[in-house]
């Protein structure tokens, strides 16, 4: 198994950003994903992390993303190699 570090910052700017958006994203949106580019404070809503990641790497190819299941208090982030 592979692990990369993620930088700290990277996990708390994405809970934040995650906090402001999550009222407009639970009631549609509870138990997908969401990929959030901490830099912009863009996201991409997808069923599975797969989907979620493919709709943000279109656009943001080589940045650090953070992921959480709506409506949950699971998340992570993912640092590209």
């Amino acid at each position: 198994m592979i692990t990369q570090w993620v930088d700290e910052s990277v996990l708390a700017k994405g809970k934040e950003i995650y906090l402001k958006i999550k009222d407009q994203l639970e009631p549609t949106h509870n138990g997908k994903i969401v990929a959030i580019d901490v830099d912009s404070g863009e996201y991409f809503v997808g069923d599975t992390l797969l989907e979620a990641n493919d709709k943000a790497r279109e656009k943001y190819l080589n940045k650090q993303l953070y992921f959480a299941r709506i409506g949950t208090d699971v998340a992570m982030a993912i640092r590209v190699w």
